[in-house]
């Protein structure tokens, strides 16, 4: 049985295989493709859509509690060109 996860975009549940995984490295949001890098993790849809909700409501700061300002510029640009 696989593991529940909530987008953070959407806020919808579903199983973890379905959904990307997001960490903090070196304070820029890096996509973790196989879900084994360190650290808190966020997880959302490889939507575009909710992609996008997550920034604009800033959603990933919150889920992984850093308190600064992320660096999201790398992490748009690699989905992006995945999308």
């Amino acid at each position: 049985m696989d593991p529940v996860r909530t987008c953070v975009g959407c806020r919808a549940r579903a199983p973890r295989s379905a959904l990307l995984r997001v960490v903090v490295q070196g304070g820029s949001l890096v996509a973790d493709e196989k879900a084994v890098l360190p650290g808190r993790g966020a997880w959302v849809h490889r939507t575009d859509a909710c992609v996008q909700a997550a920034l604009r409501r800033r959603a990933f700061g919150r889920a992984l509690r850093v308190s600064s300002d992320l660096d999201t510029q790398t992490f748009q640009e690699t989905h992006q060109r995945k999308g």
